[in-house]
């Protein structure tokens, strides 16, 4: 799957968050959205991603920009992570990874010497338009505020 670039249209999805919910990105028409891509809740480097969000999330919250995080885990397991850390974001379910080959985030992987498919952790940023203002793929957990922040904070 190709790689989405600053410009182009953000692909539309719908899934169910922690609670079940329906969630769209076109809920959040005419905001600017924070997305990003995780593994599996609930390991250490998600855990690291998804708490630096959330202790940004007032600060995204201030400037009118929304949270959401994708993985590949159900709903059940989306709130016990939400419930561990207290996120209070939506976290949505992409257990058939429909959204992550959208998005160009479901590729092969290697751990100790394994080759698998998987989610690549990746961050975007969507403007109210629904366009792509910023996308980061292979990123790291410690990376993605600062990198999510620059972008914007540069609009």
């Amino acid at each position: 799957m190709a790689k989405l670039v600053v410009g182009d249209r953000a692909p539309a999805f719908t899934l169910l968050d922690q609670k079940g919910q329906k969630v769209k990105l076109s809920d959040f028409k005419g905001k600017r959205v924070v997305l990003y891509f995780y593994p599996k809740a609930d390991t250490p480097g998600c855990t690291t991603q998804s708490c630096e969000l959330r202790d940004h999330r007032k600060t995204f919250s201030k400037v009118g920009v929304g949270v959401l995080g994708i993985s590949p885990d159900s709903p059940e397991r989306q709130a016990k992570f939400d419930e561990k850390y207290g996120l209070g974001f939506p976290l949505l379910a992409d257990t058939e990874h429909v959204v992550a080959e959208k998005y160009g985030v479901w590729g092969e992987k290697m751990n100790y010497g394994r080759k698998y498919m998987g989610i690549i952790r990746s961050a975007f940023v969507i403007d109210e338009k629904g366009k792509i203002a910023g996308a980061f793929y292979k990123i790291s957990p410690k990376d993605t505020v600062p990198k999510l922040k620059g972008i914007l904070e540069g609009d």
